[in-house]
């Protein structure tokens, strides 16, 4: 309201002159208009007036101290969070601990990216090396009961039964998207721009070992553990290519709505999606399913950029921690048809279910395994005659129907890597140990690999 030049005037000059200088706005008018105005010329702060000098006060050290601050904030809540985990290490633990703790890590990841705190970065680098060592343990320990139990935690079998099913049985139109390779602090982080368009119910699970697509995506799509899979469909696990062995989930999902007695006036549809292209088509004729009682789509762009990573020096360089990784996929997602997509069913009567087959892990430590050349190929497991590997570094399954996997041959074995190791072959052993460090790479144990995030996604009227 000054003469002449009026204090919106100035602020826009004063940030032509130095446009990161902090600006706090006193001012006596409380008109919306102006304070419109005002933030969207990027103030820090602003004061009503009468003012006195305890706000100036405040309003200043936010400004000034706000890192300080925010840093000694995080650090109380930081240690209050893993205290109370780590004494319950000491006792003894239950399932949905874990899937805790899993997000105890997601959420802490998320805000040191935010505040790029150092200190409590290098804090949580060791509390994720502790917890998944001892997550190692309890896994060792209750897997197999798991699987033979009917009072065992949530895992990949679960999930159409538990999600999918009952939204169907009630009558509603659901969309079921699986975005492969979706770790749980990658899910939080796009979560609220979702949220801006559906009310969302998260949820964890435990994804099926190995953690990797035709053994956790298989059992998502059909409800059956994978040697109920083998002995249903005998060809599925036939193949020598690791990649052809999901052809099946459109007829896995269909016979898995049969047998909880779902029926449908018209078929279901199911699409995977490989590469952005595919979506962009997708999404362009996004209207003709509207209408179809269950659409599955199947996002494999995130398993590609994570495998895509270990082979290309600059994606290796954009995306060479754990952060700048999640900061990638993030603009990924932004950009995505998967994002169109869901931003176009938001106007449809839909319950959507999103969800992942497995996370990943960044590999760190090499250790030898030993098998004959059709071992299968993956990093984090391995399958074949015979394997033999470090039982400090991995888990070596020798009767795989007690872990409710395929016996393929007459002395088929398998090998599950633990923590942030992967599988070297002793020949070319150095060579191969420098080329994977750092790499992210998914089929073993680890928090990060076996807590996977589910959610079901209600549009916002």
């Amino acid at each position: 309201m000054m003469p002449g030049k009026d204090g919106l005037t100035t602020l826009e000059e004063i940030k032509d002159i130095s446009p990161h200088l902090p600006v706090v706005m006193v001012t006596k008018s409380e008109e919306e208009s102006l304070m419109e105005d005002a933030l969207g010329q990027k103030i820090d702060d602003y004061l009503v007036k009468p003012v006195n000098p305890s706000q100036i006060l405040m309003v200043i050290k936010r400004q000034l101290d706000s890192k300080k601050i925010i840093s000694s904030s995080s650090m109380k809540r930081y240690i209050s969070d893993i205290n109370q985990f780590n004494q319950k290490l000491y006792g003894s633990l239950e399932p949905n601990d874990w899937l805790d703790a899993a997000q105890i890590l997601a959420e802490w990841n998320l805000e040191v990216d935010e505040n790029q705190d150092q200190g409590i970065r290098e804090m949580l680098e060791g509390t994720h090396k502790e917890w998944n060592i001892e997550f190692t343990k309890y896994i060792e320990k209750n897997y197999k009961e798991w699987l033979g139990s009917d009072d065992r935690p949530m895992v990949s079998t679960d999930i159409v039964e538990k999600f999918v099913v009952p939204e169907m049985k009630k009558g509603k139109k659901v969309l079921f998207v699986v975005v492969d390779c979706m770790r749980l602090d990658q899910w939080m982080l796009i979560e609220p721009l979702i949220a801006e368009f559906y009310s969302i119910q998260r949820h964890s699970y435990f994804s099926l070992l190995p953690t990797a697509t035709p053994f956790a995506r298989n059992a998502i799509f059909s409800g059956l553990f994978p040697d109920e899979i083998h002995q249903t469909y005998h060809n599925t696990y036939n193949e020598s290519d690791e990649g052809s062995l999901n052809r099946f989930e459109e007829k896995f999902i269909a016979d898995n709505l049969a047998r909880h007695g779902v029926r449908t006036e018209r078929p279901p549809k199911y699409l995977k999606i490989n590469v952005n292209t595919e979506g962009e088509v997708l999404y362009k004729k996004v209207s003709d399913l509207f209408g179809t009682p269950l659409v599955s789509i199947v996002f494999n762009f995130l398993d590609i950029l994570v495998h895509g990573r270990s082979n290309n020096v600059i994606l290796k360089e954009i995306a060479g921690t754990e952060a700048a990784f999640r900061g990638l996929m993030k603009s990924w997602f932004i950009h995505s048809s998967l994002f169109s997509i869901l931003k176009a069913f938001a106007s449809e009567d839909y319950t959507i279910v999103m969800t992942s087959d497995h996370g990943s892990t960044l590999c760190k430590r090499g250790t030898k395994a030993h098998g004959k050349k059709s071992t299968s190929t993956n990093l984090r497991y391995k399958y074949g005659d015979n394997l033999k590997s470090d039982p400090k570094d991995s888990i070596l399954i020798k009767n795989p129907e007690e872990w409710r996997l395929p016996k393929l041959g007459l002395a088929t074995t398998y090998i599950i890597a633990k923590e942030d190791y992967y599988f070297v072959y002793p020949n070319n052993y150095n060579e191969m140990v420098r080329y994977f460090h750092n790499s992210f790479q998914h089929g073993g144990l680890s928090l990060e690999e076996m807590v996977v995030p589910v959610a079901v996604l209600k549009p916002k009227k």
